[in-house]
């Protein structure tokens, strides 16, 4: 009796395991069986929209299954971040991470609808991006130094247009303001391009913010580019001088922008979504075009991008409480 008991004992455990294997043999072959969507949490034609449309293209030509780009702008990523994190976890919605939303707004706002740690499954950092300041031609000021100069003798006066409050840009723009002594008007956007229509528009007199928005029009001759916010300069604008050679020494900021998929998202579907990324990444000619954007690829593990957010958040939080910024 005791036997039969054991032996049947070892067959439940054997099904449970190959019912298991079996699951995620399934997933993994069938999916994707259908089209997906992809939430972009700010405007069309800034950073977060050209990432986020490069990375649907490539998933539809690689798994023959059309991803649709989302754009759900307004209060600095937080819309499209909830309705990213309140889809169903079956890998058929991603959301376009920005670090505004998944790393600053946790200390800017006290009624999140979303958690950036516990709603979000991470699948893969795509970039890095350093942040550019330009300014409309008018602005009497040929560079970084001549820029602060200005904003001395005009406390408060000078406009800088950003992505949106609590963005990256935003604060990157704060601490731009603090290292440099300087009081300008900081101006938020629901996404950097009708930032940037406003600048073109002498609406703003500047901008700080993602090289991918900003980049064409300087090189027409509509904006004048000051500095950039890396400590090396930029190969796609190697004559833009950076913010530590010309007047801050020392000073850095930039954002970041990556894929994440609601929490529970199985595994296995976000190892496949990890994977074809990476050969995304991988390919010359998406190398060519980020480079050109003034973005550096990264992609790392859901681990690596799962470390970073949670390291990115106390940083924001410490830069938060020092300019004591508040959303609410």
């Amino acid at each position: 009796m005791l036997r039969c008991i054991a032996l049947i004992a070892r067959l439940s455990l054997a099904l449970i395991v190959f019912s298991g294997f079996s699951n995620v043999v399934h997933s993994q072959t069938t999916y994707p069986s259908k089209g997906l969507r992809m939430v972009v949490p700010f405007a069309p034609g800034g950073a977060t929209d050209i990432l986020g449309r490069m990375a649907a293209q490539h998933l539809t030509q690689a798994w023959g299954q059309p991803v649709v780009v989302e754009n759900k702008p307004g209060a600095g990523g937080n819309i499209g971040a909830d309705a990213g994190a309140k889809a169903a976890a079956d890998g058929y919605t991603l959301t376009l991470a920005a670090a505004g939303f998944m790393a600053v707004n946790p200390s800017l706002y006290t009624n999140l609808t979303y958690n950036s740690l516990t709603d979000f499954s991470p699948v893969i950092l795509l970039v890095k991006a350093p942040l550019l300041l330009v300014v409309n031609p008018a602005v009497q000021a040929q560079s970084l130094s001549e820029f602060i100069e200005l904003a001395k003798r005009n406390p408060g006066k000078i406009n800088l247009g950003n992505g949106g409050t609590g963005t990256a840009q935003h604060l990157g723009g704060v601490s731009f303001s603090l290292a440099a002594n300087i009081d300008l008007n900081h101006v938020p956007y629901k996404g950097s391009a009708p930032a940037t229509t406003d600048l073109l528009g002498g609406i703003v007199d500047a901008q700080f913010d993602n090289m991918v928005t900003l980049v064409p029009y300087v090189k027409s001759g509509k904006l004048r580019a000051l500095a950039v916010s890396s400590l090396q300069r930029v190969a796609a604008m190697p004559d833009v001088p950076t913010m530590a050679e010309s007047a801050l020494p020392g000073f850095e900021t930039g954002t970041w922008y990556g894929i994440v998929a609601p929490k529970n998202t199985p595994t296995d579907i976000v190892d496949k979504l990890n994977g074809e990324l990476r050969k995304m990444l991988a390919l010359p000619d998406v190398k060519e075009k980020l480079a050109a954007m003034g973005l550096e690829a990264s992609a790392n593990t859901p681990a690596e991008f799962s470390a970073l957010i949670r390291s990115e958040i106390v940083k924001y939080a410490a830069i938060v409480k020092s300019a004591k910024i508040s959303a609410n």
